[in-house]
């Protein structure tokens, strides 16, 4: 996890699913790779955003971190 780039929040927000191709999301500083991600198509899932910190909207999810065990993790969040 040392050797992972960093990325400023400003990165992180192009990574939106509308201005590159890349849809990137960040959970307790940690970014990772939801372009894959059929539920994350145009850089929307139900009403979450990509690029952004998600780490404070996961206690409205249905779900528990553990989803995010299986995207690829390409930086840290600066």
């Amino acid at each position: 996890m040392d050797q992972l780039p960093t990325y400023t929040k400003s990165q992180l927000a192009l990574r939106n699913g509308q201005d590159k191709p890349e849809v990137w999301i960040a959970y307790k500083g940690v970014i990772y790779d939801v372009s894959r991600s059929r539920l994350w198509r145009n850089g929307k899932h139900y009403e979450h955003w990509a690029g952004q910190d998600l780490t404070a909207e996961l206690g409205d999810a249905p779900h528990d971190e553990w989803v995010l065990q299986n995207l690829d993790v390409v930086g840290k969040l600066f």
